[in-house]
């Protein structure tokens, strides 16, 4: 029943609007299975007037942020080079920029250099090329984006498999937690908001990885569009394991 659904000329007529204002997702949930479907739209176009906005408010901020975060996919009228412009403000702010994206978009932000990147597998794969079937090829991939000046760290996620934590000199590897997911939606971005939230306020990388993937693990425990709670998140960090794997590859 759920595959007849998704066929594009069944749901196009049931997603796409007339009139676009604001960009809609849209999970679907198969009881039997526990599957999840998720339907990602493109949203409404932005004029070229209003993306420059966008960047001339962040070339402009008074205050100096620590970080500056561009994150999702880029709406249509976009152009593909945007968020590294977006780099380049950030760091003439003084900021560390961190991307999570993917495709093209994600490959003209790293020819800019950027200070984190947060790909899930597929979406590293895609960049590098290549099928990333072990941790060591995993972190071969993101060693060679960061000798090539493209990423200082690389923060993989690996869904049921936990994540890495990939520097020049130093891989972290976080397991899954065994808790019972209610729903994914959430969690990656929970994961990358748990992290910056910990660097920004000091944390050593290790701990603000821990921090990470408790963020990313209580997010499952909401159900829908829940993100996080602080609670489950303080809850879950101690029992959040890290260890160095690798130093050197």
């Amino acid at each position: 029943m759920l595959q007849r659904l998704v066929e594009r000329e069944n749901i196009q007529s049931l997603v796409t609007p007339s009139h676009v204002e604001t960009r809609e997702n849209f999970t679907a949930y198969e009881k039997s299975t526990g599957d999840q479907y998720r339907f990602v739209l493109p949203g409404s176009t932005l004029h070229r007037a209003e993306w420059e906005t966008c960047l001339e408010k962040l070339a402009m901020l008074e205050s100096k942020p620590k970080y500056v975060v561009a994150s999702g996919s880029l709406p249509p009228g976009v152009p593909d080079d945007f968020y590294g412009r977006a780099a380049r403000h950030a760091k003439a702010l003084g900021a560390k920029i961190v991307i999570d994206t993917s495709g093209v978009a994600l490959k003209a932000a790293l020819a800019e250099g950027v200070s984190l990147i947060k790909p899930n597998l597929v979406e590293l794969s895609d960049l590098v090329g290549v099928p990333l079937n072990s941790d060591r090829d995993r972190i071969s991939a993101c060693r060679r984006l960061i000798a090539e000046k493209r990423a200082e760290i690389v923060a993989l996620t690996l869904g049921e498999d936990g994540a890495l934590l990939v520097t020049e000199n130093r891989a972290l590897r976080a397991e899954a937690m065994a808790i019972k997911a209610v729903s994914a939606v959430g969690a990656g971005d929970s994961f990358l908001g748990g992290m910056i939230a910990a660097l920004s306020a000091g944390k050593e990388l290790s701990e603000a990885f821990r921090v990470a993937m408790a963020a990313a693990s209580a997010a499952v425990l909401t159900p829908g569009t829940g993100l996080c709670q602080p609670d489950d998140v303080a809850a879950l960090i101690p029992k959040v394991k890290v260890r160095e794997i690798a130093s050197v590859i």
